[in-house]
């Protein structure tokens, strides 16, 4: 039985903006090699989101909601420090980090870990 508190929810934050221009960027920079987000490539494929993603986002007991660095709200900003990409885990103590950008780089894409990481932590493993 684990001590921590329970989640009732993750929050992803990209290291991307939600404009037009901001994806736009994003997805040329990441094809050249000049941007790099280890969320993004854990949710997205090449032009949309992973059907594996949707499968865990779908199969985990807690929800989990994905925000760019420009459409986030305050609290999640303020909990993630300026640093993305970043998942936050949500709890009756508030906003704490869960996964840092180089626990996100550590997974190498790997979707299926992500969502092991994710199942563990929500206590559906």
């Amino acid at each position: 039985m684990s001590n921590l508190p329970t989640v009732t929810e993750f929050i992803g934050v990209y290291d991307a903006d939600a404009t037009l221009l901001g994806e736009v960027s994003y997805w040329i920079g990441a094809r050249l090699g000049t941007r790099h987000c280890s969320l993004c490539e854990l949710t997205h494929g090449l032009f949309t989101v992973k059907n594996e993603w949707k499968e865990c986002r779908r199969s985990l007991s807690v929800p989990v909601v994905t925000y760019h660095r420009n459409d986030a709200p305050v609290d999640v900003l303020a909990a993630a420090g300026g640093t993305f990409p970043m998942v936050l885990e949500r709890t009756a103590a508030g906003l704490s980090v869960f996964m840092t950008a180089a626990d996100l780089d550590e997974l190498s894409g790997s979707t299926e870990e992500f969502a092991e990481a994710l199942a563990r932590r929500a206590g559906d493993s």
